[in-house]
């Protein structure tokens, strides 16, 4: 008497993928996707994990639970508002619309009023004009290391970029802008020392092969002690003196000068100061999406858009959207985050506390993104124990609490207060997992 093989009874891939219940869990999924799922749940049935019959709803089950994109939304509970590991600045309502708006076709580069083709990105740059005075002219390209790529390519491709050697800043995963500049065939001249450089330490560097003075934000880092550096406004001057372009990266995209964080420079004020092009990121305190910003001179923006490389870092239709948007439309969450009144995080923290049994300590945030370095941002946070955090950030939502010190803490400083009640039962459902 032979037994029969249950491998046997395991559903073909057609009569799965036939089934309506099938069909309708898979309807915003590609068909490769879904075949990927049935050929894992028979798979699973191959190996015994489940059994034949279950095949269906197996499938019906992943799929229900699957959406297009494997990124998935983050309550950020750390208390660092540009958090590089979650995509940096969260966008504004406004900013998410226009993604939605120009996600299908667009006039980017049509005028409809005629019907011929027009400049790319003609509104965004209009809006950061608007937003920044200083600027006679503005470029936008696709991140702050392509936009300083493109600076000293255009500028001094085969001749010499004079830094000093104090703004030498390796940025995260290992990238250093020294090597990404060389990379563009430059030669960096390093002048001065870690901790000091003078401008005679500039004067005696230029030559015929300078192409341009370079001045970087350290953003990411502080020197603090016996220090010297020159000012922009005397780098100006020598810049003049030899008729040499002055090019300034800030790195973290502060538009104007901000009290809470008194020592991070802005853009107004680096072209108030002389900078024929300053360079900063979108994504940071700007509070946009992933952009490279370039804005100063007429003469030298023009330079720039027209050089051949500016067509391989173009910023797409999505990026300008979003731009403009950012700089036209309603509250951006990351100035609502650095100005959060901490009076009112710690009356958000005790009610969570209170909820789920409790105590709230002081928490100091950080503006991350490498933005204000060493920067406290006053607040609260609600204490957990330590294991909660994974069943925090596995849980649905996902949640990102800050482990310190051998203590899950959870700050409110990031998370909007609409997710309040969002927020709290995630906890609750954390809480009830790890005892």
């Amino acid at each position: 008497m032979t037994t029969e093989d249950p491998r046997r009874r395991i559903p073909r891939t057609d009569r799965v993928l036939a089934d309506p219940a099938v069909h309708a869990a898979g309807a915003g999924l590609s068909d490769a996707t879904v075949r990927g799922v049935v050929g894992a749940a028979q798979q699973r049935a191959r190996a015994g994990e489940i059994a034949p019959e279950a095949v269906v709803d197996a499938v019906v089950a992943e799929l229900a639970g699957r959406g297009a994109s494997s990124l998935t939304p983050v309550l950020n509970a750390t208390g660092v508002v540009v958090h590089t590991n979650l995509g940096r600045a969260p966008l504004s309502d406004a900013a998410r619309q226009a993604l939605r708006d120009a996600s299908g076709y667009v006039d980017v580069e049509l005028d409809l009023a005629t019907g011929q083709r027009s400049k790319r990105g003609v509104a965004a740059r209009e809006a950061l004009l608007e937003a920044c005075p200083a600027a006679e002219d503005a470029l936008v390209v696709n991140n702050g290391a392509g936009a300083l790529v493109l600076a000293t390519t255009a500028l001094a491709a085969g001749r010499e970029v004079v830094i000093s050697r104090g703004q030498f800043v390796e940025i995260g995963a290992g990238f250093r802008l020294s090597d990404l500049m060389e990379s563009t065939g430059a030669r960096l001249r390093e002048v001065g020392t870690t901790n000091r450089t003078h401008l005679a330490d500039y004067r005696d560097a230029i030559g015929p092969d300078t192409g341009c003075l370079l001045a970087v934000h350290p953003s990411n880092f502080r020197v603090a002690g016996f220090t010297s550096s020159v000012p922009l406004g005397e780098l100006r001057s020598l810049a003049d003196e030899h008729r040499i372009p002055l090019v300034v990266d800030v790195g973290s995209g502060l538009l104007t000068p901000d009290p809470v964080l008194p020592d991070e420079p802005s853009l107004s004020e680096a072209l108030e100061a002389g900078a024929d092009a300053v360079i900063a990121s979108g994504d940071k305190l700007f509070g946009g999406p992933q952009a490279g910003l370039l804005l100063g001179r007429a003469e030298i923006i023009e330079r720039l858009a027209t050089f051949p490389l500016a067509r391989a870092v173009r910023a797409d239709k999505l990026t300008l959207a979003a731009l403009e948007a950012t700089l036209r439309g309603g509250p951006l969450p990351v100035a609502r985050a650095l100005h959060t009144d901490p009076e009112k995080l710690r009356e958000r923290a005790e009610a969570l506390a209170a909820a789920v049994g409790a105590d709230v300590v002081p928490h100091d945030g950080r503006v991350g993104g490498g933005g204000a370095p060493g920067v406290p941002l006053p607040g609260w946070a609600v204490r957990l124990p330590e294991a909660t955090a994974r069943a925090l950030r596995l849980g649905s939502p996902a949640v990102l609490p800050r482990v310190h010190d051998g203590a899950c803490l959870v700050d409110l400083r990031c998370v909007p207060q609409s997710q309040d009640d969002v927020l709290l039962d995630a906890v609750r459902r954390a809480l009830e997992g790890t005892r």
